[in-house]
């Protein structure tokens, strides 16, 4: 078990429903969980993610990218949040909105986003159609560390999800978002705790794990005791 000293404060950027910040905030709650949830931001007036994270206890503002009238100054807003909240490390939990670079440079090293593919491949949208007119037999999904190119940045934490005969767009996006739930959470104790480190553009991770089993979802690095 990993002994946590001081849980790293993070913030989580939503658009919609927010199931993979539910995951996040579940997973906060223990005890050992090297990182707190401090406060959850959506940029839509009906992401219901809001009322879901004030529920839990979480703090939760809405700053609308709309009243805004540049991209800058919705993304100063987004950061006075941010700051007040003293985070220190921020996450996309189905945040759909691209960032400047500037933005993304501030938070250099700092900032999540998972994507359901195996990255590099699939980048972009509409990605489990493309998946299946691809005859892939087996997609994914990414947590990696933030970039100005979309889809890119350090990988921290990929889970592997087989693509099965008949399958449609949907139960092949529901069985990657149940993946999802299960990697968000770990790649970003691995991140908060340190045994994620950005090294250049890659991440260098240390592990103290085996590989005990071959359950899916096929997790690399594989999952641990925190």
């Amino acid at each position: 078990m990993l002994e946590v000293t001081r849980r790293r404060r993070v913030g989580v950027l939503i658009s919609g429903r927010g199931s993979n910040m539910d995951a996040l905030i579940a997973a906060a709650r223990a005890p050992d969980y090297p990182a707190s949830i401090a406060v959850v931001i959506a940029n839509r007036a009906d992401a219901i993610g809001l009322d879901k994270a004030r529920d839990a206890g979480i703090a939760a503002t809405l700053v609308e990218h709309k009243i805004h009238p540049t991209r800058e100054a919705f993304e100063a807003a987004l950061n006075a949040v941010l700051s007040a909240h003293r985070v220190e490390i921020l996450c996309n939990a189905g945040f759909m909105r691209v960032l400047t670079p500037g933005f993304v440079e501030h938070w250099r090293d700092r900032h999540l986003n998972i994507h359901p593919s195996l990255l590099p491949g699939f980048k972009g949208l509409n990605t489990h159609e493309r998946v299946l007119a691809s005859g892939a037999l087996i997609t994914g999904c990414t947590v990696h560390v933030v970039r100005a190119d979309v889809d890119a940045g350090p990988i921290v934490a990929q889970a592997a999800v087989p693509v099965l005969a008949g399958d449609t767009v949907d139960r092949l996006s529901a069985r990657v978002m149940t993946a999802e739930h299960v990697l968000y959470p770990h790649a970003l104790a691995l991140f908060a705790s340190g045994r994620a480190k950005v090294v250049g553009e890659r991440i260098e991770h240390v592990l103290n794990a085996t590989i005990s089993d071959a359950s899916w979802p096929l997790m690399s690095p594989v999952l641990d005791s925190r």
